[in-house]
C-alpha cells in the first residue's frame, strides 16, 4: 500500500520530521519560510494531508482552492484562529490541533513572566549588561512580593489550571473567570468570578489564558483596565489580540499598571514600538512552547491525529 502524501509547511524539530518521513511521503519545507498563498496551493497538489503551524493562514478562500485530495490538516499549535473552521467543515476537511502538549511549558513561561515583571528583571539585567551597576544599595530596584497577593486567571483551561498550581508555590491566592465554573476538584480552592469585571477587581496579578475569539478580542482595554487594583501586573501568554495595546501602554505610563510581561503580540512578529522604551515591560518572542520536549510532543501529537484519521478512527484532538 502506498504511503499517504503529507505536505509539511514548516521545518519542525528533527525527531518530528524523522517520524513524518518514516510514515509518509513528505513534501518538506527545508527553507522554513512561510509560503505565500499560491505556493501553498501549488505544493498541496496531490497531497493527502497537511501538517501546518500557526504561521499558515487557512481562510475560506484557501479552502475553496485547496485540492480535493486534502482530507485532513493537523496544526502544530493549540490555537486555531489561523484556520477558518467553518470553511474547513464546508470543504469536508478535518482539522486537529495539539492542546495537551503545550500546557506545562506555556505555564512555566507565564510564571517566569510574572516573576520577571514583579522583580523588575529587565531593568536589573540592563543595569548589569550596560555597565551601569555601581553596587548594592538598600532601595535599589525594589519589586513586588507575590506571596499573599491575588492572581487573577482569565481562562481556566489546561494552561490556566497549570499556572494556578505552579503559582500556589509562590504563595499567590488564586481567583479566576471562565466561561463555565470548574468542578470543585479542578478549582482546587480557586475562587470563581462570574464576570471579567469582578475578576479584575481582585487581580493584583492578571494572567491571561483565554482563546482569541470575537468575544475576547481586545478584552483588556481602556474600560476593563479601570477595574484593576492600582499597580497591577499583567501577564499574557495566550494571544496578543486579547489586549488593546494602546490602552495597556497608556495604563503602564500612568502607573495604573505597574508592570507587564508579554510573550505574544497583536500582529506579531510586528510589535507596537511604544512598548520598547518601557523598562517595566518584559518582552519575549512567543517562546511559551519553546522547549525541545514540548515541540517534539506537539509534532508527535499532530502526527498521532493524522495517523488516527488514516486508520479510519476519529482523532483525539479533532476540531471539525
Amino acid at each position: 500500500m502506498r504511503k499517504k502524501k503529507l505536505l509539511v509547511t514548516r521545518h519542525f524539530p528533527e525527531d518530528v520530521l524523522v517520524r513524518a518521513r518514516r510514515d509518509y511521503d513528505c513534501n518538506l519545507n527545508e527553507e522554513d519560510v512561510v509560503w505565500p498563498y499560491e505556493e501553498l496551493l501549488n505544493r498541496a497538489k496531490g497531497m493527502d494531508a497537511i501538517l501546518c503551524s500557526s504561521s499558515n493562514e487557512f481562510t475560506s478562500e484557501t479552502f475553496s482552492a485547496l485540492p480535493k485530495s486534502i482530507k485532513i490538516i493537523a496544526t502544530f499549535s493549540a490555537g486555531h484562529e489561523h484556520i477558518n473552521l467553518a470553511a474547513a467543515k464546508s470543504a469536508g476537511i478535518m482539522i486537529t490541533n495539539t492542546p495537551d502538549a503545550v500546557t506545562n511549558s506555556t505555564a512555566d513561561i507565564a510564571i517566569f513572566l510574572l516573576l520577571a515583571s514583579a522583580r523588575r528583571a529587565r531593568e536589573a539585567q540592563e543595569l548589569v549588561t550596560e555597565g551601569k551597576w555601581t553596587g548594592w544599595t538598600p532601595t535599589q530596584l525594589l519589586g513586588i512580593e507575590p506571596r499573599g497577593r491575588r492572581l487573577g486567571i482569565l481562562g481556566m483551561g489546561r494552561i490556566g489550571q497549570a499556572v494556578a498550581q505552579k503559582a500556589k508555590a509562590f504563595g499567590l491566592l488564586i481567583h479566576y473567570h471562565n466561561r463555565k465554573r470548574l468542578h470543585a476538584e479542578k478549582e482546587d480552592g480557586a475562587i470563581f468570578h462570574e464576570t471579567i469585571e469582578e475578576l479584575l477587581k481582585v487581580s493584583d496579578f492578571l494572567s491571561i489564558h483565554c482563546q482569541l475569539t470575537p468575544e475576547t478580542k481586545k478584552i483588556i482595554n481602556h474600560q476593563t483596565i479601570k477595574y484593576l487594583p492600582e499597580k497591577a501586573v499583567i501577564i499574557n501568554t495566550s494571544r496578543g489580540g486579547v489586549i488593546d495595546d494602546d490602552s495597556l501602554i497608556q495604563a503602564i505610563k500612568s502607573g495604573k499598571v505597574v508592570a507587564a510581561g508579554l510573550d505574544v503580540f497583536d500582529h506579531e512578529p510586528s510589535i507596537n514600538k511604544n512598548y520598547l522604551p518601557l523598562k517595566n515591560v518584559f518582552l519575549l518572542p512567543h517562546i511559551g512552547s519553546a522547549t525541545t520536549d514540548c515541540r517534539n510532543a506537539m509534532g508527535f501529537q499532530a502526527l498521532d491525529n493524522i495517523d488516527a484519521f488514516f486508520r479510519g478512527e476519529s482523532p483525539k484532538d479533532r476540531l471539525v
